[in-house]
């Protein structure tokens, strides 16, 4: 499919969102491992991943892979890679590491070995003696595992994560990405109601209208390797103008959060409007407990307070008891909840129907799914 070989990061229990994503992008031969998917791809394609990728934390070009037992070995490999064929000669490169279970467990020498050996790589393409590094940015990675090397360039810059319309958050947003994930991991689809009776920032809420409309995630940004010289300024053109076009302006969504909190809704409202998605989704304030739902086959997706961000244990068990009280009698309705209570399915009431192992930032959690029936087929 290319020359180039690209690596998608992702958050442990994520992979298998992200492969699809690749798959419905029309990559192949996608190899999984843990937090990474490598595929093989063309530089036409790291525009295109990186704005429409919802669940990856970065995406990052391959250079090369080799067993390093010695720093010579490191130096030795790493100079034979072709660095010279993407960073010029004003490249401001950097390099970063990390070492899990190697014999080269200092990272700093690992990273001094790699910044000496793509110099020493440069020179032999560049006529000079040393680089002032005033161009872009080429952000490189050693990685050691296991005493195997691998060796990469970041395409994305900030994190895949930061799509651009978040400028106010809460105390304990969530991440873009593991919201994505939430959605893309439940039965929701645009025709259904979707609420989230936590929203905080809305990121639940947000996420979702932008897979309801099929925005790219990464349309409202920018990325790292949009100033090498390598990749093609029109490539980047010509994918957001892709993107635009898939837009789907039609759809009607009926997507609502609350909270109790009367700055999160505000700050919700903003981040909506920053994508122009204020009448997609209705923001209001209020506890849960109160919520007069009506509509059938709805589908709660929610991110609760739990111990990591709200005080007493006490608070918290009563809290998802009453969740529990507030969604059984709605047995029409499907129920999503991230939470690190390990008790969660006690309290609730019931056993979800599946669960989960993620992670929210460094915080263990798991998923409860607890699946409604699905809704009647509409008649023509």
């Amino acid at each position: 499919m290319g020359n180039i070989e690209l690596i998608a990061t992702t958050t442990f229990g994520l992979e298998a969102v992200c492969k699809r994503e690749l798959l419905d992008l029309g990559f192949e031969n996608v190899h999984v491992e843990n937090g990474k998917l490598t595929f093989p791809a063309s530089e036409k394609d790291i525009p295109r991943a990186n704005i429409w990728l919802r669940t990856a934390d970065r995406l990052l070009v391959k250079m090369g892979e080799f067993k390093a037992l010695t720093f010579d070995e490191l130096f030795e490999n790493t100079k034979a890679l072709p660095w010279d064929e993407w960073i010029p000669e004003d490249g401001n490169f950097v390099v970063e590491g990390k070492s899990i279970s190697s014999k080269l467990f200092s990272i700093s020498d690992s990273q001094r070995i790699v910044e000496k050996a793509i110099v020493e790589k440069l020179k032999t393409r560049y006529d000079r003696a040393w680089f002032e590094k005033t161009g872009a940015k080429f952000t490189v990675e050693v990685s050691l595992l296991k005493d195997i090397a691998t060796l990469t360039i970041d395409t994305s810059g900030e994190g895949l994560h930061k799509r651009g319309y978040r400028d106010r958050a809460g105390d304990a947003p969530i991440k873009e990405t593991l919201a994505a994930a939430m959605i893309l991991l439940s039965y929701w689809n645009k025709e259904r109601t979707l609420l989230d009776p936590f929203c905080g920032s809305g990121t639940i809420p947000i996420e979702a209208a932008m897979i309801g409309k099929n925005i790219a995630p990464g349309l409202d940004r920018s990325f790292a390797a949009e100033g090498w010289p390598r990749i093609s300024k029109e490539y980047w053109t010509e994918a957001r103008r892709e993107a635009f076009k898939l837009i789907d302006n039609d759809v009607k969504l009926d997507i609502l959060g609350c909270d109790i909190d009367k700055r999160s809704i505000l700050r919700a409202r903003d981040n909506a409007a920053n994508l122009g998605l204020e009448e997609d989704i209705q923001f209001f304030m209020k506890d849960m407990r109160d919520l007069d739902l009506k509509n059938e086959y709805g589908v709660v997706i929610t991110n609760p307070p739990y111990g990591e961000r709200m005080g007493e244990e006490e608070e918290i068990h009563k809290l998802y008891t009453d969740l529990g009280i507030k969604f059984r009698e709605l047995d029409t309705w499907s129920m999503y909840v991230i939470t690190s209570e390990e008790e969660f399915e006690k309290l609730y009431g019931k056993k979800a129907d599946r669960k989960r192992k993620l992670y929210n930032g460094r915080i263990k959690v798991d998923y409860y799914q607890f699946f409604g029936p699905r809704p009647p087929k509409k008649e023509d």
